[in-house]
């Protein structure tokens, strides 16, 4: 069952027409966020390890360009990798540990594949378990109505924007839908990969492009997905 905040929220939106139907109406980019205010971490001696340099290097995906990860301005417990399991959670569940900006694939074998996250105010609106209604590659992103009255450059969007490497929702959404009913809460990529980590801008649950394309190809649609707030104890 919903809780009464996300109910509140949920009725606000349906009052302005958006509906399951505006893909990740409630997680958007508010505010782009400028790299230049975010101060590179320091480098480890000889710089990040080939593996990661390959795992975040520049790809074609879908006909897109996503560009390399500029690797100083994501701080490294954030890059993805292969962990001891903290969760308890059965193998294939994604767990989103909101406190800590971590999210979770369960493995067998007490194994875990962790990746780095950034949460928007909406990505700390709801919490529960709830499954993967859908995915959809290079999704369209709506705004909603009340952001076009604050912002009506917005306007050109109304009817969705278009897929690319500058959409807020990145290279991948995954939907979360609890009793049948859509939450509004999303797991999806964003161009803004220097936010991970961060609780900064509007939005939900974002991953580095390259990250939420991992995670897409390891979920299938119907798989568990359990929110957490109060972090978790490994």
């Amino acid at each position: 069952m919903e809780n009464s905040a996300h109910f509140s929220r949920r009725r606000l939106l349906l009052g302005f027409g958006i509906g399951a139907t505006a893909l990740a109406a409630g997680c958007t980019s508010g505010s782009r966020a400028r790299i230049a205010s975010v101060p590179p971490y320091p480098a480890p001696q000889g710089g990040a390890p080939a593996r990661y340099r390959a795992m975040y290097d520049a790809l074609v995906d879908e006909g897109y360009r996503i560009p390399a990860i500029d690797l100083s301005r994501v701080d490294p417990i954030y890059y993805r990798q292969e962990v001891a399991d903290p969760t308890g959670e059965k193998p294939g569940t994604v767990v989103v540990d909101t406190a800590n900006k971590f999210a979770y694939v369960v493995q067998p074998g007490g194994r875990a594949m962790r990746y780095g996250v950034g949460v928007g105010r909406e990505g700390f609106g709801w919490s529960g378990r709830a499954k993967i209604q859908w995915k959809k590659k290079w999704p369209t992103w709506t705004p909603p109505k009340e952001m076009i009255a604050r912002k009506p450059e917005l306007a050109q969007y109304a009817d969705g924007m278009e897929p690319g490497i500058g959409n807020p929702l990145g290279a991948r959404a995954l939907y979360l839908f609890q009793n049948g009913k859509d939450t509004l809460y999303r797991l999806h990529g964003s161009p803004e990969y220097w936010t991970i980590g961060t609780s900064g801008s509007s939005g939900c649950i974002r991953f580095m492009n390259q990250d939420i394309i991992d995670l897409y190809d390891r979920v299938p649609s119907g798989s568990p997905v359990l929110v957490r707030q109060g972090g978790l104890v490994a």
